[in-house]
């Protein structure tokens, strides 16, 4: 769609056709929708005055793009976003020329911008391309960002920053005088302006330069950008995001600098649905829901596997003080809101910073507390050098609890929890263990109050795969649990969530099969798989995790460590491969995880 010639009120009519469909979508497949909903001026702005074909689009995690994809060609195909086979919730380059990276965690935006920069530059293609970025003001809370900035300040490239406030209030106390003149700030005439000056002063000395650098200063401290202006970042704002004849504007005198430029707009969640207007984390990322009522569609009545997390830790914290925790950003996600809201000074949210939110855990260990640091499995990914460093180096006491652990869905490639087990069990003094149900959940969590050394449980998103075994045992350091003992060669084992998955493989063969419930996948209850091979020779193993480094691996290297060479193993585990987006059933399907495709298997 080609938007350069239409006018501002043809514009605002687009931005109305475009908040229509990505409700209408949404609302039937879920997806991400406030954050999106609130940038669609800036990102059809963004296309007026930039051309995303040659100028890199970078938008920071990438879930509020859908308006950019609706611009590039896809409107034909939104319908089918999040969906197996269908367009992904982030930009993906594979999927549109138009889309410059792979995004799905967040604050990574200006780091890209400041390579893509360094490229144009050394290309010398400066006068023809230009890095243009988004990241939301919740991203700027992540340490690599002023990484990012600090460089870019110290070397000039030019660069346009959109910076997304949607949820910030760094403006309100200044109010109509500083949007005044940040207004005035951003004109060309106030840039040609503060250009013939700075030509003229040069003429006068040290002296000249140092009063008008104080009379800009004078003006400058009562707007917000200070701090970005000290970091040699020029900043233009805070701006009305969703005024689009001012955002076309701005950004062309923002490209035209030839400079760094963060250009702050203030926007409205859920612009434009007024159910989700302003609200915050509710309207974040939906499921699908009913437009009229804005009620969310039918859910499951079983309980989801965070909800038991959130039961068990409560039960825990109320029971001993000394419990604490912490989140990166998603309290509701992760189950911790009520924990927060019931002991405001022992469980935090630490927004999108989960290197500090790991750190800070192992000093509260230090002290004599208990941390249960709650992240997705996707995101502890970006504290991996703190849990070795700054947790398991010191054989530190801290709970990682690792939500979103296997497939999630229609989230895709950046949120599938997959590397957890692979990354952790290389690390010295980390246990590894996994509850399989919602009774084995509060014995597993139990356990990790009480364990005096670093470890790690994992569990699914949604709720658990639900069997009809026998009741849970309490959990003990590397014991497992064998729930079915049968004559004949096959043995189950099934770790997490993969134990349901091998109890229904079981109902679909014709053989009776022995199921084990490993528990601990470091260490290994090596008695118990010792007599087992002694009964059994053909084990497979069900875990929702990568097959390198993963269950299976862990089995083999204890079968070749005792020179047990008659047992086949066979691991279901995920392959060596990113795991595309859908619904977790088709994905499943489509990797052959299904019982009945094990079973044939089998």
């Amino acid at each position: 769609m080609n938007i350069k010639l239409k006018t501002i009120d043809e514009l605002e009519n687009l931005c109305k056709d475009i908040r229509s469909e990505i409700l209408r979508v949404v609302s039937k497949n879920g997806g991400h929708l406030s954050s999106t909903l609130g940038a669609t001026e800036l990102i059809v702005a963004m296309h007026k005055v930039f051309d995303s074909k040659k100028d890199p689009f970078i938008f920071d995690v990438s879930h509020q793009s859908y308006a950019h994809k609706l611009l590039t060609d896809r409107w034909e195909e939104f319908g089918t976003l999040r969906q197996f086979e269908g367009l992904c919730g982030y930009t993906k380059p594979s999927e549109s020329e138009h889309d410059y990276f792979v995004a799905g965690h967040s604050s990574t935006s200006i780091s890209l911008g400041v390579g893509a920069a360094k490229a144009i530059a050394l290309k010398g293609e400066q006068d023809s391309r230009i890095p243009v970025v988004m990241i939301g003001d919740g991203s700027m809370t992540a340490g690599m960002v002023y990484e990012a900035l600090n460089e870019l300040g110290d070397r000039k490239y030019p660069m346009v920053i959109i910076l997304n406030d949607n949820e910030m209030s760094i403006a309100k106390p200044i109010g109509a005088m500083s949007r005044m003149l940040s207004s005035a700030m951003a004109s060309p005439f106030y840039q040609r302006f503060k250009k013939h000056t700075e030509n003229f002063v040069d003429n006068f000395g040290e002296g000249a330069h140092y009063i008008a650098k104080r009379m800009e200063e004078s003006l400058k401290l009562i707007t917000p950008g200070i701090m970005f202006e000290e970091m040699g970042i020029n900043y233009i704002g805070p701006i009305d995001g969703h005024n689009l004849k001012s955002l076309v504007e701005i950004l062309q005198t923002a490209k035209n600098m030839g400079k760094p430029v963060i250009v702050h707009a203030q926007t409205l969640k859920g612009k434009g649905y007024e159910i989700a207007e302003g609200q915050e984390e509710k309207w974040h990322g939906v499921g699908p829901f009913d437009l009229d009522s804005g009620n969310a569609s039918k859910k499951s009545s079983i309980k989801s596997a965070t909800q038991i997390y959130t039961e068990a830790l409560m039960h825990l914290a109320k029971q001993n003080d000394k419990i604490v925790g912490a989140t990166a950003a998603m309290p509701s996600g992760t189950g911790l809101s009520e924990l927060m809201e019931m002991y405001p000074d022992r469980f935090w949210d630490v927004a999108i910073a989960e290197q500090h939110a790991v750190t800070s855990m192992a000093a509260l260990a230090k002290e004599g507390f208990k941390p249960f640091c709650t992240i997705y499995s996707t995101f502890l990914q970006r504290g991996y050098d703190q849990v070795i460093h700054d947790t398991c180096l010191m054989d530190l006491p801290v709970v990682f609890a690792l939500d979103r652990a296997g497939i999630v869905g229609e989230d895709g490639e950046t949120h599938q929890g997959v590397f957890d087990i692979s990354f952790l069990r290389a690390v010295p003094n980390m246990t590894l263990f996994a509850p399989r149900d919602e009774n084995s959940f509060h014995q597993a969590m139990a356990f990790a109050a009480k364990y005096q050394h670093p470890c790690s449980l994992r569990y699914p998103r949604g709720s658990f795969t639900q069997t009809s075994l026998p009741e849970s045992t309490p959990f003990e350091l590397a014991k497992s649990q064998l729930l079915l003992l049968n004559e004949g060669d096959t043995l189950l084992i099934g770790y997490g969530n993969g134990v349901g998955r091998a109890y229904e493989t079981s109902k679909l063969l014709d053989k009776d099969v022995s199921i084990l419930d490993l528990r601990f996948v470091k260490p290994l209850d090596e008695e118990m798989l010792k007599n087992l091979a002694k009964k059994h020779n053909k084990w497979f193993v069900f875990s929702d995790s990568s097959k390198m480094g993963g269950v299976g691996s862990a089995i083999l290297e204890f079968l070749s460590k005792e020179k047990i060479s008659h047992v086949e193993l066979v691991s279901f585990e995920y392959e060596d491969t990113f795991i595309t987006h859908g619904n977790t059933k088709l994905v499943e399907e489509s990797l052959g995880l299904l019982p009945h495709q094990l079973a044939q298997r089998i």
